[in-house]
């Protein structure tokens, strides 16, 4: 490894933490500063990309797979590059944020993956940035344990061979780190950081642990994005001195752009391309954004009608694991968002069966693997798969040929019968002030409604009430979506929260600053790219 010179980033504006010297030692940031001065720029060039497009899909209302990348995807010939061992049987993953307790309970799930997360199940406070390197560094050393202060249950790791193997996801391309700015005061991008610490820190640990760094790739919204991932997986690998390739990444498609730029994304990551995943929620979340002047064809029902069998979604999914499989890549299926109750047995058996139909499905249509969010549900995916899998680690061979998908049948919103309901819009703003209210006290994934609720899904919610009232959707009781009727409703709800958790709680949290900050992006006229942007700036920490 290079000496590194003198980094000439500065914290700022952020208290003094346990152990942060272990993490932002001067070698560390030297290297995250070096990957902002080369990376920045592209970053920013490609955010603007981002809006031409959108303004593009607003004056057309369609989308299309790209002219200019059409040998790529008639080429045969490519594939990714071979799967690491820790990595080839992904059958059954759990995804969570990486505070103390998580860690030790996803690495012990029983799950093959754990999606270590300081995206959308994590608010970015700089607690959560630097505590959630120390946890993972913590894990790969064996030196973490836990206590909980309430019960006294103490949280240890199982033997190493009994653990899931780690796959990081750092924040997206759109999202800054204020609390860490250059010489010019500029803040660098929390991708950046949350990569540059992971990978400088744990590269070669993880190595000698017979896995590697591992990482997924949220928000893309083309191949020229994941271009620049590939770029500074070039250079970050050669910077530590391991060789190149040893990085696998895992794109999330998760934006529609993104959806017509599969076979692109793979083929400019595919020496460090491990898989695709389908992202269900923000898939929805990005749909509205970008077709949100479209008319009443896509106008999305309430977010529970839209299942993965509606004929758009199976467009998606279906197609992703052709390409995926077609290049030698592992599919990667969607999130049973189900938090068990430990008091409505009826209610765990109905979630079950449905988790279970779900998986079955997944499993069933070629997808190598899926996603939960509690641990308990981890035997149900692992028998879905297990059934269509045995002791084969993936389905890779399943070529899906039979699948032929349009263009045109990736936004085909309208062939999906069901519309919004009054209390579909009910439920929306239910989750979203509850969801921002906990995000504002630091807690990125919370159990809502016996479902685990991360940013994603109060991007759906508050786009949903914006996209409603907006195409003057009519309810089934005759009342129209209206900010009258959406601020109403809001406050009917915050009424019901202070009922339901008492003044003194109430006063202590921050309601009244959720409820003001789902109306804001959920009824301005100008619609913000992303609920986070206006909400970290009132984060705390």
């Amino acid at each position: 490894m290079s000496a590194p010179a003198p980094s000439p980033l500065a914290i700022v504006d952020a208290e003094p933490l346990p152990r942060q010297e272990e993490v932002l030692t001067e070698p560390a940031l030297a290297f995250v500063a070096e990957l902002h001065q080369r990376f920045t720029p592209r970053r920013d060039e490609l955010l603007a990309r981002r809006a031409e497009r959108r303004a593009e899909i607003a004056r057309t209302c369609t989308l299309d797979f790209l002219p200019e990348t059409a040998a790529i995807r008639a080429d045969d010939s490519w594939r990714v590059a071979p799967s690491p061992a820790a990595l080839d049987d992904r059958r059954v993953e759990i995804t969570g944020p990486t505070d103390r307790k998580m860690t030790i309970n996803a690495l012990n799930s029983g799950a093959r993956v754990w999606l270590a997360d300081f995206e959308d199940a994590s608010a970015p406070t700089w607690e959560n940035v630097v505590l959630g390197q120390v946890n993972l560094a913590d894990a790969y050393t064996r030196s973490i344990d836990f206590t909980d202060p309430v019960s006294g249950k103490s949280y240890a790791l199982k033997e190493n061979s009994e653990l899931a193997t780690v796959v990081m996801r750092p924040r997206g391309w759109h999202l800054d780190e204020r609390h860490l700015v250059d010489a010019e005061g500029r803040a660098v991008p929390g991708a950046l950081v949350d990569f540059g610490l992971y990978f400088f820190h744990n590269a070669r640990r993880l190595l000698d642990l017979g896995k590697g760094p591992y990482f997924y790739l949220p928000k893309t919204e083309s191949h020229l994005e994941a271009r620049l991932w590939n770029d500074v997986f070039v250079f970050a690998q050669d910077h530590v001195g391991i060789p190149q390739g040893t990085v696998r990444a895992t794109v999330l498609i998760e934006t529609i752009t993104a959806a017509y730029e599969m076979e692109e994304i793979l083929y400019e990551l595919r020496d460090h391309a491990s898989g695709l995943n389908a992202g269900r929620w923000d898939y929805l979340f990005s749909i509205v954004k970008n077709f949100r002047d479209g008319g009443a064809r896509f106008v999305l029902p309430d977010r529970n009608a839209v299942t993965m069998t509606a004929p758009f979604m199976r467009a998606y999914t279906e197609l992703l694991v052709r390409t995926c499989h077609r290049r030698g890549a592992h599919a990667i299926g969607g999130m049973a968002a189900f938090i068990p109750s430990r008091r409505d047995a009826e209610v765990n058996k109905v979630a079950f069966e449905k988790v279970k139909a779900d998986k079955d499905r997944e499993a069933n249509d070629g997808f190598d693997g899926s996603w939960v969010a509690h641990p308990d549900l981890v035997p149900i995916a692992m028998a879905s798969f297990d059934r269509v899998l045995g002791d084969r680690p993936n389905q890779k061979d399943r070529l899906r040929e039979d699948v032929h998908v349009e263009a045109a049948d990736l936004i085909a919103v309208d062939s999906l019968d069901a519309r919004p309901t009054y209390p579909g819009l009910v439920n929306a703003v239910q989750v979203g002030i509850r969801y921002i209210e906990a995000w504002l006290r630091g807690m990125g994934a919370v159990a809502i409604f016996n479902l685990m609720e991360d940013a994603a899904t109060a991007e759906i919610s508050r786009s949903q009430i914006w996209q409603w009232i907006n195409a003057g959707v009519e309810f089934e009781n005759g009342e129209k979506a209206t900010p009258e009727l959406a601020r109403k409703v809001a406050a009917e709800e915050l009424a019901a929260i202070r009922e339901e958790i008492g003044e003194e709680a109430f006063t202590a949290g921050h309601w009244q600053q959720a409820h003001d900050l789902l109306l804001t992006v959920a009824l301005d006229e100008d619609y913000a790219d992303f609920l986070t942007l206006p909400a970290y700036e009132q984060l705390r920490g």
